[in-house]
């Protein structure tokens, strides 16, 4: 069976203002006749199928038309519901959905429920694991409130169903999770409960193949694993990506060949750092000059009107960024260079450090991790009921 693995459009978003609905209908249309062109016979989409909880109409139409035309090609398309999206609206007309080929797996009880399609070699059975927040779903699973925890539980489901199909019965799980060993990028939106993000790969053992998202780099953690990454960049961290899909070839005895289909690229992205003078005048700067732009002005005095002036070669300048160049810090680092990568928890406690001049203890840092993850959770839950 031929799969194609898309996630992460985030239908709506914008990058620094400027609007990327037209190149995500660009990459709708690119996913369109690759599954006309390449014979792809079921479509996946791992989570975050819209940027908010309550997405815009343009953002709304484009998921529509998308899915009227795959459903016009007849070809089967399994999608679940990430952490940006409201679960509950995309959800709604599941039922009606179904008949046209669209299988929306959005509730966590419907884990265990694939959506089965035929090839000649028998059946494959799709698992649509939706983005499980542990605290909205831990009572459901009876499972500790944290991710490996619920999501352990969810592929315990997956297991008990797949051992009731015939023998020879192929399985894909599409997940919304971050897996230990991916890559992140500034343009994810955190998932830390209790100062853990990630899941072991481990947890996905026995499956012919997974599917993920949630992360916006194309990365392979197994032959098994994989992210297809989102189709657009939404940050500039996301500057040396290659945006793609992974087409699937599974076999009838499980074995799968895969080969990475890129997405159009609407303009290119670059990071340029040097003194303003340098950034004007350096011929080495040329091929970017029609790019999205983030430039880092180091000049050890603010110049004036910089925007406007880097703005007469890079058109599509898009960020500006200060970091003049002075004496380190004690430890070699600035603020801003100290907090990148880090999570929630622990910039967190990293202020309290700052501002204190010493480290919390392990009481206070339990009341900090309770705190980060109550507004968390609140606004999971505020999403969840809207």
């Amino acid at each position: 069976m031929r799969i194609l693995h898309t996630s992460d459009w985030h239908l709506g978003r914008s990058l620094h203002r400027v609007s990327l609905l037209d190149a995500q209908a660009a990459f709708l249309d690119h996913l369109v006749a690759t599954v006309r062109e390449r014979d792809v016979e079921a479509v996946v989409v791992a989570g975050d199928v819209y940027d908010r909880a309550v997405p815009s109409l343009p953002a709304v139409e484009l998921y529509d038309q998308a899915l009227h035309r795959l459903a016009a090609l007849g070809v089967p398309t399994v999608l679940i519901s990430g952490n940006h999206d409201s679960a509950r609206r995309l959800g709604v007309g599941a039922g009606l959905l179904r008949g046209a080929g669209v299988h929306l797996r959005t509730r966590p009880a419907e884990c265990g429920e694939p959506v089965v399609l035929r090839d000649a070699h028998g059946e494959v059975a799709f698992y649509g694991l939706p983005y499980l927040e542990p605290g909205l779903v831990k009572d459901e699973f009876a499972a500790p409130a944290d991710h490996e925890g619920v999501l352990g539980a969810a592929l315990d489901r997956v297991r008990a169903d797949l051992a009731t199909r015939p023998e020879g019965t192929r399985s894909v799980v599409l997940a919304h999770a971050f897996v230990t060993g991916g890559a992140p990028s500034d343009s994810e939106r955190d998932i830390t409960v209790g100062g853990v993000s990630a899941v072991p790969a481990a947890l996905f053992d026995g499956i012919d193949y997974v599917a993920l998202g949630h992360l916006h780099g194309s990365q392979v953690l197994g032959e098994r694993l994989r992210y297809s990454g989102s189709p657009l960049a939404y940050s500039f961290s996301e500057a040396g990506h290659r945006k793609s899909m992974w087409l699937i070839d599974l076999d009838g005895a499980g074995a799968l060949t895969a080969e990475r289909v890129d997405c159009p690229v609407p303009r290119p992205l670059a990071r340029l750092r040097g003194t303003l003078d340098e950034l004007l005048a350096d011929p080495a700067h040329t091929p970017h000059e029609d790019a999205w732009i983030e430039a880092t002005l180091t000049d050890s005095v603010r110049p004036e009107e910089p925007m406007a002036r880097l703005a007469t070669r890079f058109p599509h300048l898009l960020s500006l960024v200060f970091a003049p160049e002075r004496p380190p810090e004690p430890d070699g680092r600035s603020y801003a260079r100290r907090l990148r990568g880090r999570g929630d928890h622990e910039i967190t406690e990293d202020f309290v450090a700052h501002v204190r001049g010493e480290a919390p203890d392990e009481a206070e840092r339990a009341v900090l991790r309770a705190a980060v993850d109550a507004v968390r959770l609140a606004t999971q839950t505020g999403e969840a009921r809207r």
